[in-house]
């Protein structure tokens, strides 16, 4: 199954009156001084409590750049980030207020080789006043919430691929963050285990309405979202809500045999032969 047909009976927008979590004003970030390059260019975003959202577009787009700024991992040049109604800018604890308000899934999935699956999961906790116990409690109930209840004494070379990440989704939920950041959580994983992953965020989207926001370049995983945002050169290029099924379809055309067929202009049927330029345009649109 894929992570798209996982989510279309659960991804649905929230409503329009849902407060925002997460905003952007004319951020931006450069890097370099004798030939300074804008990673970001005055980026403007909204993003509503409960949104599961997809940042999608080629390398060097700035997609990374996005999530390390509003994740706190990274300080702007220009403009500002809101989170849950604080600007990051009067936060002075950040690494105190990024513990507790946001959690990070990542590509690799960054366990420590030396602890087992609990204690993963239990190391944001140390930044909390709890106990032992409720720190074993906790990772104890997050284990079981992505199903590796019966694996928190496994380390992670005791774990498969899948497994280890649903470890790291479990470890960004300890501090029941406000905001889940995604980088690539599906880059490592064939497409079964990216579909088991998908089908799980979307659970703990439907179930405990945690926000978030993935940054892709799966297009499947893309098309799973409720909303996706494509960014080229720093800028958004295009923001589109996933509540349109024939959206869905297009995104799922471009990550097709026939889809990338298209898009590199190979291999195409001589009846496809004329309306090739304008396919190839329409899925660089998506």
């Amino acid at each position: 199954m894929s992570p798209t047909a996982v989510n279309r009976s659960v991804a649905g927008s929230p409503a329009d009156e849902a407060p925002v979590i997460l905003e952007t004003r004319g951020l931006a970030r450069v890097y370099g001084e004798k030939v300074p390059v804008k990673a970001l260019d005055g980026v403007d975003l909204q993003i509503r409590k409960g949104e599961v959202v997809a940042i999608v577009g080629p390398s060097g787009s700035g997609k990374s750049t996005l999530l390390n700024l509003i994740g706190a991992l990274d300080r702007p040049t220009a403009g500002e980030v809101i989170v849950d109604g604080t600007p990051l800018a009067r936060v002075r604890n950040l690494d105190r207020f990024r513990g507790r308000t946001i959690g990070f899934i990542f590509q690799s999935h960054n366990l420590l080789p030396t602890l087992t699956a609990r204690e993963n999961v239990e190391v944001p906790m140390y930044e909390l006043p709890l106990r032992p116990a409720q720190r074993r409690a906790r990772a104890l109930e997050l284990l079981a919430l992505v199903g590796l209840a019966d694996r928190g004494d496994h380390l992670p070379n005791q774990l498969s691929g899948g497994e280890r990440q649903r470890v790291a989704i479990a470890r960004a939920l300890a501090n029941s963050p406000s905001i889940l950041l995604a980088d690539e959580p599906t880059g490592n994983l064939d497409s079964k285990n990216t579909a088991d992953v998908m089908a799980l965020l979307s659970r703990l989207n439907r179930e405990q309405g945690v926000t978030m926001v993935i940054v892709t370049h799966n297009t499947e995983v893309a098309a799973a979202a409720q909303r996706v945002i494509t960014f080229r050169d720093g800028k958004i290029l295009r923001d589109v809500p996933m509540s349109n099924e024939l959206e869905r379809e297009l995104l799922e055309l471009k990550s097709s045999p026939l889809g990338q067929a298209i898009l590199r202009g190979e291999n195409l049927p001589p009846a496809l032969a004329e309306l090739a330029p304008r396919l190839h345009e329409l899925l660089e649109q998506v």
